[in-house]
C-alpha cells in the first residue's frame, strides 16, 4: 500500500511500540497425530476425544461434547438454549446447521416494550417472558442424521454418566449457590434451580465435591432413547409447559412440538487464499466475519505490525463499518427474505467500504442512519473445535444467553432455560450515540429466530480444513474470530500465540473501544491521537481453536487461559 501519511505512521510506531508479537507468548499449543478437541471444560474434551478414539468422526464427538458441557458448565453449556454448528468433510463437504432458539407463538412485537416506552429489563432478560423455544436438541439430532457414524444413544450416555454419578465441582462455580439463593429468597420460580445448585439447608457445594443432577440425568436419558420427540415431545415437553403455566411463560407442548433445526449453505469468503465458511443470519458472524477480512485483505497488516496503532486503526474501522451493515440489514432470513447476503460479502462492497477509510484518523459512527433499539447480548456463551482422524471438522457455538440462561431450571426436568428472546430488538425506532441499536429485521415474531453474534468459523485451503475458531463474547465474538485469524494468517502466530493475544472490541456503537489488558500504552496514545475513545475491559472472550498442519497433517490445539477449565486434548 502506498500512502505517506500511512508510511509516516509505521516509522513512527515502530520506535514507540513496547510489546511485539514475539513477546505475546501464551502456552503452547496441543499436538496430535489423529484427533483433537478444544473444549473450555476438560471433562467435556475428554468426552469427545473418547468418541473419536472409539471410531466416531467430529460430528459424533460433537454431539457427545455438546451434552457433556450441558451436565459441566451449566453456565453455557445447555439443552435449553440454542446454536450453530459449521462443518467442513475432509471430502469437502461444507454445510451449516442452525439451531437457533425461536420466539414462542404467543410472542408479540411489543411484548418488551415498557410503560415508559423504552425496552422492559425483567421480562426480556430474567423471567420466563425471556426464554425462546430451544433448539440445541434438534440441530445435534439434524447433525447426527445428516452426518454422525455412531448410535446416537452411544454419544448421550457420557453425559447421563456425568449428570447421575457425579463430577467434581469446579472452582468456576464456587459462588454460584451464594447468587442463586439470593434470586430465590423472593420468587419461587427459583426453588428448583436452587435445588439443582446447591445442598439446600446443608449448604453450598465445595470446589472438588462431588455434584450429582439427578433430573439433568432423567432428562438426558429421555434424550439418548427418544432423540428429538424425547425433548420435544413427551415427559420432557409436559414438563417444560406445565412450568410455563404455573409461572406466566409463552412456551407450550406445540411450541416445542413444532421446533425443527435448519441445515443451511454457508457463508463464503476468501481471505489471502483461504476459503472462510461461516454461519449464516440469523447469526450476524459470518456477514461480518467475511466483511471484515474482505475490507483488510489490501491492507499489508504483517508490515503494519501486530497491535501496532496503525494496525489497530485499520482494524477498528473494518469491525465499525461491518457492524453497521449488521445493524442495518442482518436477521432471520426467513423472514427478511430480501437480505443482501451476497452484496454484503462481495469484495465490491468491501473496496467501498474501504475507500471511506482515513488511514490517520478515526471515523465517526453516524447514529441518525437509521432507527432501532440496544440489544444487549451477554458474553456467557461456548464454544468448541473438533477434528478427526480423517480431518473431518466441526466448529460450534451455543448459549443460554446470559450466564446460566434466566436461572430458571424447569421443575423435575434438572435443566436450565435461556433469556435469548432478550436478543430481539423490543422497541421499534430509536438509535443513539450511546449504543442503543434495533432495526425492523429483529423484531420479535412468532416462531421467529432472534439475531446472534456466534461466529463458529472454518478456514480451508485447498479443499482442507486448515483452521476451526470460534469463541464466547456477545458481540465481542465476531472481533475475537478475526483477530485470531489474522494473528495466524497475517502474523505468522501459532494457535497459541493467535489465541492467547490482547485484542480490542469496536462495534459501530456506541463509538469507542475497549482494550484487553496487554496492549502497549504507547500504542494507545497513538492509537488515541488518531481520535479513538478507549476503554478498558477485562477478558474478552475464551477462543478455543485448531490448526491443521497442511505438510505434516499434525493438529495444532488451544484452549484460550480466559478459560478456568479449558484444555485441548488430542490423540
Amino acid at each position: 500500500m502506498q500512502n505517506t501519511g500511512f508510511t509516516f505512521l509505521l516509522v513512527l510506531v515502530t520506535f514507540v511500540q513496547v510489546l511485539p508479537a514475539s513477546a505475546q507468548h501464551g502456552r503452547r499449543p496441543v499436538p496430535a497425530e489423529h484427533g483433537m478437541v478444544v473444549t473450555t471444560h476438560h471433562l467435556a474434551s475428554q468426552v469427545g476425544v473418547d468418541i473419536l478414539e472409539s471410531g466416531g468422526n467430529a460430528v459424533d464427538a460433537a454431539v457427545a461434547t455438546t451434552f457433556a458441557l450441558a451436565v459441566v458448565f451449566p453456565a453455557a453449556g445447555n439443552v435449553g438454549g440454542g446454536g450453530f454448528l459449521m462443518y467442513h468433510g475432509a471430502d469437502g463437504e461444507v454445510t451449516a446447521f442452525n439451531f437457533r432458539e425461536k420466539a414462542p407463538l404467543a410472542a408479540t412485537v411489543d411484548m418488551f416494550v415498557g410503560p415508559d416506552g423504552m425496552p422492559d429489563a425483567a421480562n426480556r432478560h430474567v423471567n420466563l417472558l425471556s426464554t425462546g423455544v430451544p433448539g440445541t436438541v434438534a440441530g445435534l439430532v439434524l447433525a447426527h442424521k445428516r452426518l454422525g457414524s455412531l448410535p446416537w444413544a452411544d454419544l448421550v450416555e457420557p453425559a447421563v454418566r456425568l449428570a447421575r454419578d457425579g463430577f467434581p465441582y469446579s472452582w468456576d462455580m464456587r459462588t454460584t449457590g451464594d447468587w442463586l439463593r439470593s434470586l430465590a429468597e423472593n420468587d419461587p420460580v427459583y426453588d428448583a434451580t436452587v435445588a439443582q445448585f446447591t445442598k439446600g439447608d446443608e449448604g453450598n457445594y465445595a470446589p472438588g465435591e462431588l455434584f450429582r443432577q439427578p433430573d439433568l440425568a432423567r432428562t438426558l436419558e429421555r434424550i439418548r432413547d427418544g432423540g428429538h420427540d424425547g425433548f420435544y415431545r413427551g415427559e420432557t415437553a409436559r414438563l417444560v409447559a406445565d412450568f410455563m403455566r404455573r409461572h406466566g411463560g409463552l412456551i407450550t407442548e406445540e411450541d416445542l412440538a413444532r421446533y425443527e433445526a435448519q441445515e443451511l449453505t454457508p457463508v463464503h469468503g476468501t481471505y489471502r487464499g483461504y476459503d472462510v465458511y461461516g454461519m449464516p443470519p440469523p447469526s450476524s458472524g459470518g456477514i461480518a466475519t467475511v466483511t471484515m477480512l474482505n475490507i483488510l485483505e489490501e491492507f499489508d497488516l504483517a508490515r503494519a505490525g501486530h497491535n501496532s496503532a496503525a494496525y489497530l486503526h485499520l482494524l477498528t474501522e473494518a469491525m465499525r463499518r461491518a457492524f453497521a451493515d449488521r445493524a442495518q440489514y442482518v436477521g432471520d432470513m426467513d423472514f427478511n427474505p430480501s437480505l443482501p447476503l451476497a452484496e454484503l460479502t462481495s469484495k465490491v462492497h468491501a473496496k467501498r467500504l474501504r475507500s471511506t477509510i482515513d488511514l490517520l484518523a478515526a471515523s465517526e459512527s453516524d447514529s441518525s442512519a437509521f432507527n432501532g433499539v440496544h440489544v444487549q447480548e451477554s458474553e456467557q456463551t461456548t464454544h468448541f473445535s473438533i477434528v478427526d482422524a480423517d480431518g473431518n471438522t466441526v466448529s460450534m457455538t451455543y448459549t443460554l444467553e446470559q450466564g446460566y440462561g434466566n436461572k430458571i431450571v424447569v421443575e423435575g426436568a434438572g435443566f436450565l432455560l435461556n433469556n435469548e428472546m432478550g436478543d430481539f430488538n423490543p422497541v421499534p425506532g430509536h438509535t443513539d450515540r450511546r449504543g442503543n441499536i434495533g432495526t425492523k429485521p429483529n423484531q420479535v415474531a412468532p416462531e421467529k429466530r432472534m439475531l446472534s453474534s456466534m461466529t463458529p468459523t472454518i478456514l480451508a485451503k485447498d479443499g482442507r480444513p486448515f483452521m476451526a475458531i470460534g469463541s464466547p463474547g456477545g458481540r465481542t465474538i465476531i472481533n475475537t474470530v478475526v483477530q485470531v485469524i489474522l494473528n495466524v494468517v497475517d502474523h505468522g502466530m501459532d494457535i497459541a500465540e493467535a489465541v492467547e493475544a490482547p485484542r480490542i472490541h469496536h462495534q459501530w456503537l456506541p463509538d469507542r473501544t475497549s482494550f484487553e489488558p496487554g496492549i502497549s500504552p504507547d500504542t494507545r496514545r497513538l492509537y488515541e491521537m488518531m481520535g479513538h475513545e478507549v476503554y478498558d475491559r477485562g477478558r474478552q472472550g475464551r477462543a478455543m481453536g485448531i490448526v491443521v498442519d497442511p505438510e505434516t497433517g499434525i493438529r495444532w490445539g488451544a484452549a484460550d487461559s480466559r478459560s478456568f477449565d479449558g484444555r485441548a486434548i488430542g490423540y
